[in-house]
């Protein structure tokens, strides 16, 4: 980001895609929090990492899936920072399962875990992004959200994931008139990644953590200030 520094906020920021975005945005950023459930080691080194490369970072912990626990890990960044310009959910646990091996309790987890995090962050922050007419939340998808088609081994979180486009969606259009973007960023198959790999990649490699990053960084800038309400899809061609 070249633009004014801004302050972000990472959530599942401790490893994988939440730890390479958030080193990605701390390069201009002024600050980034960096949140874990916990405070565990593998968040506070994240946060040491970024504050060598020049931003303030702390560690936020939190179970966000409860609304009163996401509040407070916002108020305390917006206390410790002044305010949130950028919200980044990365929160988003994947289960693979069959999906006639699945319960009430598999499918509830992921809607928590994928779908309500988002959304209680997002009511957190916009407040405050409302009042200052300024904001970009971006939130992870999965590549092949928008296909509604057959997943026999992860229809849980393939739901939960498109659920949460829903959301995603439904906030530019609300957010929109308050100078905020909401956009979602959706992973193929990625290196270190649950899922088998597929060969059949366009692209001839698996994606990685900066690949993310990248898509993230280019939606939070103010190039991308009229960009809003979209998935940009980071996978190579996988399944188009």
């Amino acid at each position: 980001m070249t633009e004014k520094r801004r302050i972000v906020l990472v959530t599942g920021a401790s490893r994988g895609i939440g730890r390479g975005i958030a080193l990605r945005l701390a390069d201009g950023a002024a600050a980034v929090g960096v949140h874990g459930r916990g405070m565990s080691p593998a968040a506070e080194a994240v946060a040491a990492e970024i504050r060598k490369k020049g931003p303030d970072s702390r560690v936020f912990a939190g179970d966000l899936t409860d609304e009163k626990d996401a509040a407070r890990v916002v108020g305390e960044a917006e206390a410790a920072f002044g305010r949130i310009d950028i919200l980044v959910n990365t929160v988003g646990p994947m289960l693979v399962r069959r999906w006639e091996e699945t319960d009430g309790a598999d499918w509830q987890a992921q809607f928590e875990g994928n779908v309500i995090t988002a959304l209680n962050v997002m009511r957190a922050v916009l407040p405050d992004m409302r009042r200052r007419g300024w904001g970009r939340i971006i939130n992870l998808g999965y590549s092949r959200v928008e296909q509604l088609q057959a997943y026999t081994s992860i229809a849980p979180y393939a739901a939960a994931k498109t659920a949460l486009l829903i959301l995603t969606r439904s906030a530019a259009r609300s957010e929109a008139p308050h100078g905020i973007t909401v956009n979602m960023v959706s992973p193929g198959l990625m290196e270190g990644g649950v899922l088998p790999a597929d060969q059949n990649i366009p692209a001839g490699r698996l994606g990685t953590f900066a690949d993310v990053a990248a898509a993230v960084a280019f939606l939070v800038s103010d190039e991308a200030a009229y960009i809003t309400g979209t998935n940009l899809i980071v996978a190579g061609g996988w399944k188009i």
